[in-house]
């Protein structure tokens, strides 16, 4: 879990639509796409956002987009607002917005249009001009070519299935199971530190303890970012006969890693997508070749725009710039679902706007969820970590540095947990939503993680009453 102060950035999304009859078809994909297409479900935000462009132009141009050839949309960065796409008469009235959608909309007669919406859906703005990239900034991200180097993807038989919950617990036991089950959840979170040298048999216990309560099990794995720096090659080898072992005990899934676009967890100077995704394919290679079955998710990214406009630095790289660098390398294919962490709303999940720290994609459910879909071609998206920090009922304070969440309410966190999980059903993209955590009770000076945890400091869990009866308990 990363929380740092943001600064800008963008990301860069896109994909092609064709309407016929009312009936979508997938229609060549855009030049602004990065990885593969993928469709927006009706009624999202997106959604909504891509007919709020669309009606601008119509009122706007008089021309008929009822169908249209195809469409590309980013999330964009309105450097200087959503306005300086427009000559304005008053200058003056340029409003100052400065996140949201740009959509490019080519219409059946081949006129290209181009229309900018506010991610609270709020603001409109009809381009004067068509520019080839959509973004109003000259940010850059850095991209990679697939490495001809990467060994055949093996194949897998996780991808399937429909919405589960689970949460993330301290230890797996009675007790954090107990928990679990009361809020409706099938699988259990536990993180695991890998060593060179270390041996999978240690965790068979845990393994077996999960399946005989009657839970699944992912096994979060986080490796030894000083042994990348010493012996990459010779320590992703064993690194991923480690996970191997996991998956041949039973792991029902396996996180690769764990934000491995910060210094914190991968090698400073290192990072890029790109390096990861040479360590992401040798690893899922093992784990499906020992077990088909595994699900083989992505090591979520920390959701920052702390690297700035460029997008990395040596230090680490913004989250949307890092997952599309992975997108690039290839990383799709060794992939059965797209790992995302959400810790740091302040908003209910289905609120698009009006987050008092800014518009910045982070901070909404739902341009978060966005954020991890759109550069995979279509891959269902896990929320290894997605938790809502309440300090109520704790006697010290929250941190500063965690300032931001000080009003959020315990019955809050229990609404919004629900909502998340009801949104990502309805979503029909999202396989699993691991809610951090159970039951963690450190609460300190610098880490309240505690203040996540669904087990409250006296004993009660509003959450698993709100979350079970979600998930038709």
């Amino acid at each position: 879990m990363l929380v740092k102060p943001r600064t800008l950035s963008i990301l860069a999304v896109a994909f092609a639509v064709t309407f016929l009859l009312g009936t979508l078809f997938l229609a060549p994909v855009a030049e602004a796409q990065i990885g593969g297409t993928a469709t927006p479900t009706p009624n999202s935000p997106l959604w909504r956002a891509y007919a709020a462009a669309r009606d601008a132009i119509q009122d706007e141009t008089g021309e008929n987009l009822a169908s249209v050839r195809s469409y590309t949309y980013e999330q964009t960065e309105f450097i200087n607002g959503i306005d300086d796409c427009v000559e304005l008469d008053n200058p003056a009235a340029a409003r100052p917005v400065y996140f949201g959608w740009t959509f490019t909309i080519i219409a059946l007669d081949g006129e290209t249009y181009q229309s900018r919406v506010s991610f609270d859906l709020q603001n409109v703005s009809v381009c004067d001009e068509v520019v080839t990239s959509a973004a109003s900034t000259t940010t850059t991200t850095t991209t990679t070519a697939v490495d001809p180097s990467l060994p055949a993807p093996v194949a897998g038989a996780a991808s399937g299935g429909s919405f589960e919950l689970g949460g993330h617990v301290l230890e797996v036991n009675t007790s954090s199971i107990t928990i679990a089950k009361s809020a409706g959840m099938i699988w259990i979170k536990k993180q695991v530190y890998h060593q060179q040298g270390a041996n999978a048999g240690d965790l068979a216990g845990t393994i077996s303890t999960a399946h005989a309560n009657g839970m699944k099990i992912l096994l979060g794995v986080v490796g030894d970012k000083n042994a990348l720096t010493t012996n990459f090659d010779g320590y992703v080898a064993n690194f991923s006969s480690y996970l191997a072992g996991l998956a041949s005990f039973g792991a029902d899934a396996i996180e690769v890693w764990n934000e491995p676009n910060i210094d914190r967890e991968w090698p400073a100077g290192q990072i890029n997508g790109a390096n990861y995704t040479r360590m992401l394919a040798s690893a899922s290679n093992a784990i499906r070749n020992a077990s088909a079955k595994t699900l083989v998710i992505s090591g979520a990214p920390a959701p920052t725009g702390y690297f700035g406009a460029a997008g990395c630095t040596a230090n680490g790289c913004n989250d949307d710039v890092f997952m599309q660098q992975m997108a690039a390398a290839g990383a799709g294919q060794y992939i059965d679902c797209v790992g995302l962490h959400y810790n740091e709303g302040i908003v209910s999940p289905s609120t698009v706007g009006g987050d008092k720290r800014g518009e910045y994609p982070t901070y909404y459910f739902q341009s978060m969820t966005q954020r991890g879909y759109s550069p995979f071609g279509g891959k269902p998206v896990c929320y290894t970590e997605l938790g809502y920090l309440s300090g109520q009922g704790f006697s010290q304070a929250i941190p500063s540095n965690f300032g931001w969440a000080a009003e959020i309410t315990v019955a809050q966190q229990a609404a919004w947990l629900a909502e998340a999980a009801t949104i990502s059903k309805q979503l029909g993209y999202v396989r699993l939503m691991i809610v951090w955590n159970v039951d963690f009770p450190y609460f300190t000076a610098t880490d309240p993680m505690g203040g996540y945890a669904i087990r409250r400091p006296d004993g009660t869990c509003p959450s698993c009453t709100s979350l079970k009866t979600v998930m038709g308990g």
